[in-house]
């Protein structure tokens, strides 16, 4: 086969408070083994935080990855969301299964139909609404500091993270996801555990997933923030998936 014909193409999705900008060496080193990848923002974060605003949804999310999808016109894509953004792969796919060849949620959370992702732990939303109602304006949640991404604070990258990380819309917590089918409506699934520090707040996802039939799992050992600390690992890892 020819170079051309081993390229697979790529949508990688930020989780919360990220931007599509924290795939930069991941996109460069898939790019480099020829694949073809993009790295969507969604509204409110990231370039467009200027769009911020107590309207956004977990359907606006997802709504944002459809349309980049369709505008690009990609297919036969592998599907990657980080954290946060398994929800917006799930609902994805749930919309345009036909164009997504794989999905992969890298130590994602995952909702079912009508739950929100305020269904994680009570003590993680107590301190959480705590900072919308004293530093977010009743609208956003403010940036926690990388440290709490699994990113050493003498990292090389800590400060450049710092410096990218936006407030996150608190509505899209608070909104549930719709989707009409199963959770992958039918695709290929990987879950990637990030192991060296453990997220915490994504246990009863890991459990969700160990009780599903045909998925595949996969760790690293880093943190939560993969795609910053162990970005030649992911990439290699991301590689292998088909």
């Amino acid at each position: 086969m020819t170079r051309r014909e081993l390229s697979k193409t790529y949508v990688l999705v930020h989780g919360a408070w990220h931007g599509g900008w924290c795939w930069s060496e991941v996109k460069e080193a898939l790019r480099g083994m020829g694949h073809r990848v993009s790295t969507p923002t969604q509204t409110g974060v990231g370039e467009r935080k200027h769009l911020l605003s107590k309207n956004i949804t977990l359907d606006t999310f997802t709504a944002d990855i459809i349309n980049h999808i369709e505008a690009e016109e990609l297919n036969d894509v592998i599907l990657v969301g980080h954290s946060f953004a398994g929800t917006s792969i799930t609902g994805v796919t749930d919309k345009i299964p036909n164009r997504v060849r794989h999905l992969v949620y890298l130590d994602s959370i995952i909702l079912e139909n009508g739950q929100s992702p305020f269904s994680v732990p009570p003590d993680v939303v107590a301190v959480r609404r705590k900072l919308v109602a004293e530093h977010g304006q009743g609208v956003f949640i403010p940036p926690p500091p990388p440290t709490s991404f699994g990113i050493p604070e003498n990292h090389p990258s800590a400060d450049w993270v710092k410096r990218h990380l936006t407030p996150h819309p608190v509505s899209t917590f608070d909104s549930p996801i719709r989707i009409d089918n199963p959770v992958g409506n039918g695709r290929p699934c990987t879950y990637i555990k990030c192991t060296n520090p453990i997220y915490g707040p994504l246990e009863e996802t890991r459990r969700w997933v160990k009780k599903q039939e045909n998925w595949k799992w996969q760790e690293i050992a880093t943190g939560h923030d993969a795609m910053v600390t162990a970005p030649a690992e992911l990439s290699r890892m991301l590689a292998t998936i088909s």
